[in-house]
């Protein structure tokens, strides 16, 4: 694209978990840098977390009726046709109203829809995949997108190999940018600088298998002196709320993932690819704990492929309370395990992901 069209406009539909948002906004973010002019609107499912992430981030968006299916219970997808009818409607008005110069989908349920509609009037198309192994959607939307955007290798198997670019996960640069001061991040969180200390976090909507595993462990931490930072997700911290002590802090959601980061010796999280791209440029030592319920069992394959790279420890979640303290215990107890785990996350980091996939849209965009 010439430098000289700097007003461009671009259409961005992902959403339904931070995995799907934060790259979306990250690839926002980075077409503005670059062209302060250019229109983005955002295009996200009615009743998900997009719909408010988004415009605290600056950027307008617009819902679509739409949901996944229930693989589980079919019954509950009765109102599926009349969703996806909707939808198709809704963003074919969407885009014949705002005129796209390209649209860039980042996956979740409202994705699909736009994506189908651009292709159909011959706008070009971008997917961002964060995960190894891909949903139906974007497999189904790969075969006429421009280019797709991938974190992991052999991604050939579902996509056109001569579309793939392999770039990393676009991440949140405020959590990577400037120095934190350790000190001042302890104080934050009433923490104590001298001890160990394990993060756990959920993920955006919470895990309450994860809270389990962690409460199952808090006697353990006491009586070696060790602390946590223990991030619950908004709907299990009234439950979990009445464990806060010296050694344990209870929090519902943390607004500044940089302090947090910061003070964690040890990383115990969800397997999202969003949150994995983000703790290999951190490189600290991780105990990923993938969700079981997600689409194609996506986080299993996340957490394996940095497992048998020994970059990070993967727990299943039906042997958290067995297997955590012991692996904890481990990591804590081994400096040279630490390192290891360290040294190898971070060799899969690509701080560059967002500028790359920007760099290849503009380029294969010919506005």
């Amino acid at each position: 694209m010439s430098k000289e069209n700097k007003h461009i406009k671009v259409i961005i539909s992902g959403g339904g978990t931070g995995g799907h948002i934060f790259p979306a906004v990250a690839i926002a973010h980075e077409i503005k840098s670059r062209y302060p002019d250019a229109e983005i609107l955002f295009v996200g499912a009615k009743g998900r977390m997009e719909m408010e992430k988004v415009p605290k981030a600056g950027y307008p968006i617009e819902a679509l009726w739409i949901t996944g299916i229930n693989r589980k219970k079919m019954w509950k997808n009765i109102t599926f046709p009349f969703k996806l009818v909707s939808s198709l409607w809704k963003a074919k008005r969407i885009i014949n109203r705002f005129q796209p110069d390209f649209v860039i989908g980042t996956g979740g349920f409202a994705s699909g829809p736009v994506l189908h509609i651009a292709q159909k009037k011959g706008i070009p198309t971008f997917i961002q995949e964060q995960n190894s192994y891909p949903g139906i959607t974007n497999k189904l939307l790969a075969k006429k997108a421009r280019k797709i955007y991938t974190a992991y290798e052999g991604l050939e198997k579902f996509f056109p190999a001569d579309k793939i670019v392999k770039t990393g996960n676009p991440i949140r640069k405020d959590i990577f940018e400037g120095k934190t001061d350790k000190s001042e991040a302890f104080r934050k969180f009433g923490l104590n600088e001298s001890k160990k200390t394990l993060l756990s976090i959920g993920g955006s909507l919470g895990a309450h298998p994860v809270n389990e595993g962690v409460k199952s462990i808090i006697n353990q931490l006491r009586a070696h002196d060790y602390q946590v930072l223990w991030q619950t997700g908004a709907n299990d911290y009234e439950h979990y709320k009445k464990y806060d002590s010296n050694h344990v802090k209870v929090v519902p959601f943390i607004t500044d993932m940089k302090d947090a980061y910061t003070i964690a010796d040890l990383i115990v999280s969800r397997a999202g690819a969003g949150t994995i791209s983000e703790l290999s440029v951190l490189g600290k030592p991780v105990i990923l704990v993938p969700s079981p319920y997600v689409a194609e069992d996506h986080q299993t394959k996340n957490a394996k492929a940095l497992a048998d790279k020994n970059a990070a420890i993967m727990i299943k979640e039906a042997e958290l309370k067995t297997e955590l303290w012991k692996n904890i215990q481990n990591i804590f107890s081994d400096e040279e395990k630490a390192r290891q785990l360290s040294e190898n996350i971070q060799k899969l980091a690509d701080p560059d992901a967002t500028k790359k996939i920007v760099n290849d849209i503009l380029m294969n965009y010919a506005g």
